[in-house]
Order: C-alpha cells, then structure tokens, then sequence
C-alpha cells in the first residue's frame, strides 16, 4: 500500500486556516485530520477527540518525556502538540495526515519529515486580518492587537513554506489548496507502486502485436 502523504496548513489566527482545512475535509477523499493534543480550556462548542484531544499540563509534559510528538509548541500561553502514532496510523494506511498546526509546529515537522507538504495561508492584508479577528468576536481587543502583532512575524516565517495561498476569496483559496494536494498525488515517487505493477504486468499485447 502507498503511504499518504503528511500535509501541514499554517496560517496567523484569523486568516481561515480552520475554514480552508474543514473544507478540504468535505471535498477530498484519502485525507484525514491529524487531531492535535492541547493544554488549552475547551471552547463552547468544542468536543474533545473531534477538535483537539484536552490534557492538563501534566499529562502533555509526560508525553513530551516520552517523546510522543511529531512537533509541539507553546503559542499564547497553551501548548499544542502533534502526536507521532495518530499520524503515523493515517498515512500507513494510505490516507494523507492533515496537520492544522502553527508555523513553528510546521518548521519542525519539516525538520523532522523533510517530505512534509507545507502550505501557508495568508490573509490579503492587515485590515482584512484586524476585521476578520474582531468579526468573530472570539478574543479581547489586547489579544486581538497581540495576535496582530504575532501575525506578521509568523507570515516572515511563511516564507519558508513550500506553497502560499491567499485568502482573499475562500472559495477560490480552498480550490488552490485543493489543487496542491491532488498534484502532491500524482508525484512519480508517490505513484511508482502503481508505475510497477503495471510493468510487472507485461506480457503478450504491449508490443501492438495484438492490435488487428
């Protein structure tokens, strides 16, 4: 069986990571989401193993000890982390992982997995990102200007990504992103099982010799 891919998405709060990657759930088949471990109080709404899976800061210390993460980080006070076995069990079964994750997160799956698919996604300026942070009237203005404040260091740090998308339109940005996963796909490596069981299929007919 091909294994799948490891696909990350990045994005400063506020620029639609969620939406996009909800999106790309719906529309591409083989793709499955990497859920994340994370200290942080569940929000209204939330379920946990669905969302993120909720641990206190004990438990996400010993599972750094043990060295259970792919990646983790500490972003605004909470840690997240990205949990080895969860992505290892989607991509050896032929599904790609997909891993909603900050830019630090991505920069170390990268480091780790230097065949990681890194994808970031940018909003088309600052006031787009300020409206759409105070638009879902999720934070306090102070963390809204922090976040703001952390957005462009976060976008430099973008740059080192392999693909930029912006989403300045979202349908139009999901079908960028959608469109990158699906090349990622017909890569030669990725497709060279497929590639040998047809050679190893070669028999009478491939030499036109059956043709008429």
């Amino acid at each position: 069986m091909t294994r799948g891919d490891i696909i990350v998405i990045s994005a400063p709060s506020g620029a639609g990571k969620t939406t996009i990657c909800r999106a790309l759930l719906s529309l591409v088949k083989g793709i499955v989401l990497s859920i994340s471990y994370t200290t942080r109080e569940r929000r209204t709404g939330e379920a946990g193993g669905k969302d993120y899976y909720y641990v206190s800061d004990q438990e996400f210390g010993n599972m750094v000890n043990c060295n259970e993460f792919l990646e983790c980080a500490n972003v605004f006070g909470n840690w997240y982390g990205t949990s080895r076995s969860v992505v290892e069990t989607i991509v050896s079964g032929g599904n790609d992982a997909l891993l909603e994750i900050d830019v630090q997160g991505g920069t170390a799956v990268k480091a780790a997995i230097p065949e990681a698919i890194l994808i970031g996604i940018l909003p088309p300026d600052r006031e787009a990102l300020r409206k759409r942070l105070f638009d879902r009237a999720r934070d306090s203005r102070a963390d809204i200007e922090r976040r703001l404040d952390e957005a462009w260091k976060e976008i430099a740090e973008l740059q080192k990504y392999d693909y930029i998308v912006v989403n300045n339109e979202l349908e139009t940005a999901v079908r960028q992103v959608e469109c990158i996963v699906m090349a990622q796909r017909s890569r030669r490596e990725r497709m060279q099982s497929i590639v040998d069981v047809i050679l190893s299929e070669k028999g009478d007919g491939w030499d036109g010799s059956d043709n008429g």
